[in-house]
């Protein structure tokens, strides 16, 4: 017999679950919450929830009016869900089972919010049991959403299409895995397809949302089920329903990311589909399905140029769909000066810092930036599907973040970004197509359409740069003019938009520069000292592009942008600090020196200084501070010494702490671990301190901490990536600059170094920054192996065993081959003898690196160790000693012939490999003509 509850305790239940909701009796409510807490210990407390919540009308023993027994069902659904959330797994087996076996009735319901609650339930319950703690949970579902017997109301219908469609977000992989030889989604896709075909608009519309999830990681599936699925679509394309029309674009966006080739023939058809979709101006999420059709075939390059028939058609939809909207006019019209006022904290965006990166490697730590210059926000939401089947992420699928409406996403900016890609792709044709309305609407009496006509201007920039230059003479004059807009969101966007003809204006002839590009210049800083604080990170985003473009050319203008970069410091509340000091820091990377001038020090480290002691050591702004003084660290050089004390003790104070905290919390898990980005902003600044001043000034900072190398030494072997980067990247500049301060910490700092030169522990999701980790730490055995020479003997065999297994592994990225054949070229200046017995194997692969690294005085260390090695077992280089002459006739003339010690070790050191194998070799003239560069070879070695 099926279980039923006693009518004592389920009548205490509905009148302590109603009265929890009783917002009228306070005393009522409090004693009700104290009472379900207690009933919360007994066993069949879940039985009893599902029990109130799945019966429609009130049970004999509940006396309660449809109002109150409505909330007390509300209250028991919340309670159970809740309940299976946080206690899943001690909940009693018999209380699954019939939670199980009851729950579906809830979908059934004929009002729609307890037929949303029912489905909650039902999702948690897979959510945390697994699948196949569930099984049969599809079928049941299925069945009602199908109606095969006609029975099923079209409410439980939507409901069970509703709750299905959550189990697929919740377990999109699982559905995919193999069960004793069946995948689920294999009976599962055909019948999503079969749903998109109901009568019942809300069915089709959750069948097409749930396909949409798996389109995207190409199951087997989905590819058999390919072409059914397109001709559906065709068949939905003219659906009623605006929801529907919604999915199916984005079916077709999913589609032509993994199967273009079904694409192609349709795409006349898709591109009038998009079009007329992309115009509905009373559905925007509709608009903005359609407009990523042209991101996503824009940006593939085997399906972009089957859009050059359409360009006439697809430009003016896009630019339509940039101009803003009734609603964000009303928003933004006349917005007001707001730059006196305090920043709320959550105004502040967060910045993470980017690691050092690694040596010999490219490393672009930039933003994603949309058409209208602001920052595009990655997701960084818990993928459920990542979890095993039972668990579940900490946080609420309720849950909903709300931001400023001009960060989110939207028709405006895909539009935006969707042009300036269709214009990297055709050029000179969408100019064409886009000029009339420039034309119409860039001087328009309504702000929209001028705002429009300068976000389609700027999002051009890249694509028709040659196209648009003719006209630049007399665009630069009339964008300039409006940055004094009224309009505070007209000045934003023609910052933006200069900033990205800033490139063409730094490079004109000196008469072109003072007549474009200095009011272009000047106009930008005037603008960073706005009014508005939007139009002030504008501006001063737009600056910093400025900076990239125009390099060295600023040099001469530091004065004038250093002055108005101290009165942004004055005036820019906390959040256009963050972008200030990326202003700052661009400069000081691109002009370096020209920075150091005594009046321009004296004027921008008293701003950083005042800043610096005002951010606290906890505050997320110190990573773009401490990142931002790395940089003018290193372009002021000595003349940071005056300020490098205080900053060096601070930055020591803030690892160390950081480092104690992190112990603290590995204790005691109530603690947070503290954020890494300290320790590599920390690390980083310590680093550029350390190679900006003279080397006395340097070596006295370091000894004036006396736990440094120690607690350089505990961030050698933190567990986050990106500190063990930064940190082996100042080992390396210790050994640069203060190795006497080093040398007595190298035992044990050798011993952390080696472990780290182990390519197994690379974890795959992040095989670049652990590859980057590597790098530096090879970067960092050189430099030592420099300094320390034959004192490296003890630590010989075990590095040229990790080193060789690096050169050996074709599959890691080519730079850190390239940094381990320097770091075993320079071990052999010191190590020769204990190197030479290994030559035959490691020669073919230190040429195999050596060979696509520059000619640098780095690359001329190796080879003289190299040659050492060479020299302690000549025979061993049987097999690739012409490799190695060639390599050698292709050595830059300066390295060879140099003044410097080091070049002369390079060249005395190869004379004595040549004298050693002429001996060796009988006919070595005859060998000499192998070479395929000979006569550069005799020219440069005088053989």
């Amino acid at each position: 017999m099926a279980w039923q509850p006693q009518e004592e305790p389920l009548r205490q239940l509905a009148q302590c679950l109603r009265d929890s909701l009783s917002g009228q009796d306070q005393n009522a409510q409090k004693n009700a919450e104290i009472m379900l807490k207690t009933a919360k210990t007994s066993p069949d407390i879940d039985k009893y929830l599902a029990y109130v919540f799945s019966n429609g009308q009130p049970p004999p023993a509940v006396n309660m009016d449809a109002t109150g027994y409505f909330q007390a069902r509300a209250a028991a659904a919340v309670m159970l869900k809740n309940d299976i959330k946080s206690s899943y797994k001690t909940i009693p087996e018999t209380s699954k089972s019939y939670i199980r076996s009851i729950i579906l009735v809830g979908l059934q319901d004929p009002n729609s919010q307890m037929r949303g609650y029912a489905g909650n339930v039902i999702t948690e319950v897979v959510r945390q049991g697994g699948l196949m703690g569930w099984p049969q949970v599809l079928s049941d579902l299925i069945a009602m959403v199908s109606n095969t017997d006609g029975n099923v109301s079209q409410q439980a219908q939507e409901g069970a299409m509703s709750a299905l469609l959550k189990i697929c977000e919740d377990h999109k992989r699982a559905l995919d895995r193999d069960y004793q030889g069946q995948r689920p989604l294999t009976f599962l896709f055909p019948k999503l397809l079969e749903f998109t075909t109901s009568p019942l608009p809300k069915v089709r519309a959750d069948a097409l949302s749930s396909i949409n999830l798996f389109i995207p990681d190409k199951p087997q599936a989905v590819v058999a089920n390919i072409d059914a699925l397109l001709q559906q679509l065709f068949r939905l394309a003219g659906d009623s329903s605006d929801e529907v029309r919604k999915h199916v674009c984005r079916s077709f966006v999913h589609i032509a990311d993994i199967a273009p080739q079904k694409i192609v023939p349709h795409m006349e058809g898709l591109v009038d589909y998009m079009v007329t979709q992309q115009r509905n101006v009373e559905n925007a999420d509709l608009a903005l399905d359609a407009a990523e059709f042209w991101l996503c075939v824009g940006e593939d390059e085997k399906m972009r140029n089957h859009l050059g028939p359409y360009l006439a058609k697809i430009v003016p939809v896009l630019l339509e769909s940039m101009v803003y909207g009734e609603d964000d006019i009303l928003r933004l019209e006349g917005e007001r000066d707001d730059a006196e006022l305090e920043d709320r904290e959550q105004d502040i965006k967060p910045t993470f810092a980017a690691s050092k990166s690694a040596r010999l490697t490219t490393n672009a730590n930039g933003e994603t930036t949309n058409a209208n210059g602001t920052t595009v926000p990655s997701s960084t939401g818990v993928d459920d599907d990542d979890l095993s089947d039972g668990e579940i992420d900490e946080f609420d699928d309720d849950d909903s973040i709300t931001g400023d409406p001009e960060e989110q996403w939207n028709l405006r900016k895909c539009s935006a970004a969707a042009l300036d890609v269709l214009a990297s792709v055709f050029h000179e044709p969408v100019f064409q197509a886009t000029l009339p309305y420039l034309t119409e609407n860039l001087s328009h009496a309504e702000w929209p359409n001028r705002e429009a006509a300068v976000l389609a201007l700027g999002a051009i920039a890249d694509g028709c740069m040659p196209a648009v230059e003719p006209h630049l003479p007399m665009l630069t004059p009339y964008l300039i003019s409006l940055l004094q807009d009224s309009e505070p969101v007209v000045r934003q966007i023609t910052c933006w938009s200069l900033g990205r003809y800033s490139g063409w204006a730094s490079h004109l002839d000196e008469s072109g520069k003072q007549q474009f590009f200095v009011p272009m210049m000047d106009g930008i800083l005037q603008r960073m000292l706005d009014s508005n604080k939007r139009v002030q990170e504008a501006a001063a985003s737009a600056f910093a592009n400025l900076e990239e473009k125009a390099n060295k050319q600023l040099s001469v203008y530091c004065p004038i942008i250093v002055h108005q970069f101290v009165q942004c410091f004055a005036k820019y509340k906390d959040r256009n600090m963050f972008i200030l000091y990326d202003c700052v820091q661009t400069l000081a990377e691109h002009v370096g020196p020209a920075l150091a001038q005594d009046e321009l020090v004296s004027i921008l480290m008293p701003a950083l200084i005042q800043r610096w002691n005002k951010v606290s050591d906890q505050s997320r702004e110190m990573f773009p501070l401490l990142e931002c003084l790395s940089y003018v660290a290193t372009a002021l050089g000595s003349r940071f010494s005056r300020y490098a004390s205080g900053i060096f003790t601070r930055c020591i104070n803030i690892i160390h702490r950081n480092l104690e905290e992190t112990m603290l919390a590995e204790t005691n898990p109530a603690l947070d671990i503290p954020d890494k980005d300290f320790l590599v902003t920390g690390l980083d600044l310590v680093s550029a301190i350390i190679q900006a001043l003279d080397l006395q000034d340097s070596a006295a900072l370091v000894a004036g901490a006396p736990n440094f190398f120690q607690l350089l030494a505990v961030c050698m072997k933190d567990p986050n990536n990106d500190v063990r980067q930064s940190a082996y990247a100042l080992l390396g500049d210790c050994a640069i600059y203060v190795f006497p301060q080093l040398q007595p910490c190298l035992p044990e700092i050798l011993d952390i170094l080696i472990a780290q030169l182990e390519l197994s522990q690379v974890m795959i999701d992040a095989e670049e920054t652990g590859y980057s980790v590597i790098n530096n730490a090879c970067w960092s055995v050189g430099e030592i192996s420099m300094r320390q020479k034959d004192g490296m003997q003890p630590y010989v065999e075990r590095l040229t065993h990790k080193i060789a297994t690096i050169l050996f592994d074709e599959k890691v990225p080519e730079s850190l081959n390239e940094n381990a054949a320097i770091a075993l070229g320079r071990l052999g200046i010191g190590c020769a003898q204990y190197l030479a017995p290994h030559l035959a194997q490691i020669a073919p692969p230190f040429l195999r690196a050596i060979k696509n690294v520059m000619w640098t005085d780095e690359k001329g260390h190796a080879l003289t160790g190299f040659m050492q090695i060479i020299l302690a077992n000549p025979s061993a280089m049987e097999q690739c000693l012409l490799e190695f002459f060639d390599e050698m006739s292709l050595a830059e003339r300066n390295l060879v012939t140099g003044p410097t010690e080091d070049h002369k070790a390079l060249r005395e050191t190869f004379q004595q490999v040549i004298e050693q194998y002429k001996s060796m070799i009988p006919d070595f003239d005859a060998f000499l003509r192998s070479l395929p560069h000979q006569t550069r070879f005799r020219e440069l070695y005088g053989v």
